[in-house]
């Protein structure tokens, strides 16, 4: 029985050399469970109620008047979508969150500009039609709920407890949001 003609390549004096071909198929393999980790099983990890930390104590201004007082919130599920104007991914996941809310009106879903000025905020709510947006000129909610990176979106379950916090571009968030809903909205 013959070797297949790539062994005759991938070896030297007997000696086995690693072909470059396969790096790539072990990186392309690491990006597509990446892809898969961040879409499937990332939205479906939630922290234990009891070890779950109470939503702070934030206040955000409205784009339509008034104020957001996130701890005032409980007795529903609330979605917080932290972003910026300039983020390219936050362009592409609002809209599909603005989607998803506009299906399920029992759940608070509230994008918030994060270190921009009010009118750079209504700009960008205004072309990509989102409602109920809170801004927060000064940036605050980066330290308050440990914001990284935008799109960011925070979990509060009905009982005022954080449970998830998604960081990322996610194309599938609708899905995230709906398990969400269904698995932590009838807990107190």
């Amino acid at each position: 029985m013959r070797p297949p003609s790539w062994w005759s390549n991938a070896t030297t004096a007997g000696r086995f050399r690693f072909p470059i071909a396969w790096l790539w198929d072990v990186i392309a393999l690491a990006a597509i469970a990446f892809a898969a980790w961040k879409i499937f099983v990332a939205p479906r990890a939630f922290a234990a109620a009891d070890r779950a930390q109470s939503v702070p104590h934030a206040t955000f201004e409205r784009l339509d008047g008034g104020e957001l007082r996130v701890a005032d919130q409980r007795g529903r599920m609330m979605y917080l979508d932290f972003y910026a104007s300039w983020c390219t991914p936050c362009k592409i996941e609002l809209p599909l969150v603005e989607k998803w809310a506009a299906r399920h009106p029992a759940a608070l879903v509230v994008p918030i500009d994060v270190a921009e000025p009010r009118a750079v905020a209504a700009d960008f709510a205004r072309r990509y039609r989102l409602t109920n947006v809170a801004v927060d000129p000064r940036g605050d909610a980066r330290g308050i709920f440990s914001i990284a990176g935008f799109p960011t979106v925070v979990v509060v379950d009905p009982a005022g407890r954080i449970r998830a916090t998604w960081e990322g571009l996610n194309p599938a968030i609708g899905l995230a949001l709906s398990n969400a809903q269904a698995r932590l909205a009838s807990q107190r």
